[in-house]
């Protein structure tokens, strides 16, 4: 597979990731949703941390962890750079294509984000407002709207402790990004002796470890 085509995917991803990115940004407050299906829902959260909203204590560490992901994106697009040179499996490239463009559509986010728009919290977003944006370079939020709300419903009265609490199932919010991810490793693990031919398996396995364990978003 070529680099070129390698390139297309990147910038397919990257696309409808940062134009729906937009559109919510610019159409949507904070918390505003739009019921699709009872198990899907477009809902407007903003993520300030690593996967599932944890988040590093003190002042720097937003900025610590988006240049952690700017170093690892760096390692994974020399990956690709090297599979495409060495004409590896065509499921591996794809995969990595995959996993590079998402990493790197979240990045957007962190980096421009709090400069390009102000605040969503009670209103919509403006673009490129002219008092500036939320926060600095390097500090900004990544943009969620993905909601498959698969069970939403409360627990029987005769469960102890939980009776008549709320029982949901696959609560997190995630992005276009997040899928292409998603997909990217679930590609590199189901299809794991195509896209590392025996006598590479173990030459990439290290970094088929690294890469799972930054693949999540900012």
């Amino acid at each position: 597979m070529s680099l070129k085509k390698a390139i297309g995917i990147i910038v397919l991803v990257l696309l409808i990731d940062q134009i729906s990115k937009i559109y919510i940004k610019t159409n949507f407050a904070i918390g505003d949703k739009i019921i699709v299906f009872d198990w899907f829902e477009i809902l407007f959260v903003e993520n300030r941390g690593m996967a599932w909203g944890v988040e590093l204590p003190g002042s720097y560490g937003k900025l610590f962890l988006t240049l952690f992901r700017l170093f690892a994106i760096t390692a994974i697009g020399y990956w690709l750079y090297d599979s495409v040179k060495k004409h590896s499996s065509r499921i591996l490239i794809i995969a990595v294509s995959l996993i590079f463009a998402g990493a790197l559509g979240n990045i957007i986010d962190s980096v421009f984000y709090g400069v390009i728009f102000n605040g969503s919290e009670g209103q919509i977003a403006s673009f490129l407002p002219e008092e500036g944006g939320y926060a600095p370079v390097f500090y900004g939020r990544v943009v969620d709207m993905l909601h498959f709300p698969l069970i939403d419903t409360t627990w029987p009265e005769w469960m102890p402790w939980l009776g008549g609490d709320r029982l949901t199932f696959f609560d997190p919010v995630f992005n276009i990004a997040d899928s292409a991810i998603t997909v990217g490793v679930a590609l590199l693990i189901i299809f794991n002796k195509k896209a590392f031919p025996k006598k590479k398996k173990e030459e990439n396995k290290e970094v088929v470890e690294e890469t799972v364990m930054v693949a999540p978003k900012e």
